[in-house]
């Protein structure tokens, strides 16, 4: 294994106190805890608080997404592990400003066990919880069974939503139901051409030959589709599409916004080489894309690959992805 850190049992840690030098302006630990990530933006006193959790090992996800007009907070645990539920209660209640807090994760067994028990502990404060998961993976199970799909890097427009959603001081309730509507018209499948090692096991998570891609795997080396000899780009595109508009279908005056997102060692130019070939199929199509994503959102430490996500919008929609935003690596100040 050849990375660059100290060592493998401190890499959270020091991962965590690099973006509190880099970014401590904008973003601290609660009561010191590198566990926990919460904004230092000012909120307004009866606004929703919006938090996540997952496992290390995937930035920009989750902890990027702290700020204004995202995320309140977000606890993260080892390298896709989950944080325990005595973070997640302690960072729920730093962020609830009492109108209550979402909870907004992906779809993860660790995660959502952790974050019944955090809501359990917190409602004993009087604090009221809603729990919403981001399941957009259509390679990880069939539209039959939606409910066990994966979440992946479609959680971070569902972050956008959310959070515009509570600094327009909507309630708890109207928070969820717009962020539920957004969830329901997110589609994303990703392509591995390469695993990722994490520090403390010191060896790939899976294997995969020079010339092959996966198809359809997940951000912790889930098994995909298929394993096949190599595509083009064209053809990465082509088969990403055809599997999301199986699901979601897309016709002419759709209004879309399209994330194509590296996996972590992925250079920006073959995902703008993908991205062109998904924008020429929608535009054909008649669909329109709005504030297209290009760049790494949701990564797995050095996995070579991409996802493409598909958000279908309507007015409020669009709306509300357009509203300001901004953390430490998430801006849509030049949109």
């Amino acid at each position: 294994m050849k990375k660059i850190l100290n060592t493998a049992d401190a890499f959270v840690r020091d991962t965590m106190e690099g973006i509190r030098a880099a970014y401590g302006d904008r973003v601290d630990f609660l009561d010191g805890d590198y566990r926990v990530l919460v904004s230092r933006y000012p909120r307004a006193k009866g606004k929703v608080g919006l938090v996540t959790a997952g496992g290390s090992g995937h930035l920009p996800l989750f902890l990027g997404y702290v700020g204004s007009g995202m995320l309140d907070g977000c606890a993260v645990g080892e390298v896709f592990a989950s944080p325990s539920a005595e973070k997640m209660a302690q960072m729920i209640r730093a962020c609830d400003d009492g109108a209550g807090v979402l909870c907004l994760y992906g779809n993860y067994n660790g995660d959502i066990f952790n974050f019944r028990m955090a809501c359990e502990d917190v409602e004993l404060d009087d604090i009221e919880t809603r729990q919403l998961l981001g399941r957009d993976d259509v390679a990880s199970s069939p539209a039959d069974r939606a409910d066990k799909r994966r979440g992946v890097a479609g959680i971070v427009y569902a972050y956008k939503i959310a959070g515009a959603a509570a600094d327009e001081m909507r309630s708890l309730d109207e928070v969820v139901a717009v962020t539920e509507k957004a969830l329901a018209r997110i589609r994303s499948m990703g392509v591995a051409l390469s695993p990722c090692i994490v520090p403390k096991v010191g060896e790939p998570t899976f294997t995969i030959a020079d010339d092959e891609i996966e198809i359809g795997m997940g951000i912790h080396g889930e098994a995909g589709i298929s394993v096949e000899k190599m595509l083009t780009a064209d053809e990465v595109a082509e088969r990403v599409l055809d599997t999301i508009e199986a699901d979601m279908p897309l016709g002419e005056g759709d209004e879309v916004s399209v994330m194509v997102n590296g996996l972590g060692a992925t250079p920006l130019e073959e995902q703008l080489i993908v991205y062109r070939s998904v924008a020429a199929r929608l535009a054909a199509k008649g669909v329109s894309i709005v504030m297209p994503h290009v760049g790494e959102f949701a990564t797995s430490m050095e996995m070579a690959g991409l996802s493409v996500t598909v958000f279908k919008l309507d007015e409020e929609l669009r709306s509300l992805l357009e509203a300001p935003a901004s953390t430490p690596f998430y801006t849509n100040a030049n949109k």
